[in-house]
Formats: C-alpha cells, sequence, structure tokens
C-alpha cells in the first residue's frame, strides 16, 4: 500500500512542478497516467545527462518533453 502512495504522490509531484503553465496542470491523475505513460519512447544517456526520445508524431509529446526540461533544468539560484 505505501508503495502505491509512494507512485501516486511522485506523479503528483511531476504534475505540480512539471506542468506549471499547461492544460495539463488541471488534469486527474487517471488522465495523466494515460498521457504520460501511453507515449512510446526510451530514454538515453549521453555525458551523465538523460535524454528522452520521444515518437514525435505523438499527441502529448511535445508536452511531456517541455515538462521533463523544467524538471531537469538546475534551480534558479536566488
Amino acid at each position: 500500500m505505501a508503495i502505491v502512495q509512494l507512485a501516486l504522490d511522485l506523479m503528483v509531484r511531476t504534475q505540480m512542478l512539471g506542468f506549471t503553465e499547461d492544460a495539463a496542470s488541471g488534469w486527474e491523475p487517471k488522465i495523466i497516467r494515460l498521457q504520460q505513460f501511453s507515449i512510446a519512447g526510451r530514454a538515453s544517456t549521453h555525458a551523465r545527462r538523460i535524454h528522452p526520445r520521444l515518437l514525435k508524431n505523438a499527441t502529448w509529446s511535445a508536452l511531456i518533453v517541455t515538462a521533463f526540461t523544467r524538471l531537469t533544468a538546475p534551480p534558479a539560484s536566488a
């Protein structure tokens, strides 16, 4: 049960941090799972960086890449 709660919490935190200005910021968890996890792709690594390789013709691939870029960006120094 704790693993399921951790997975849901991780998904919600990803939504809060990655999809800030997008339409995806108000999606329900069921829709987020459908949109995020249904895009075929793979993660490749090069020079200690992770690069997502998604299908270009997928419906939500641009949105997922934008969120991934936001999440992997270095934090803004105050």
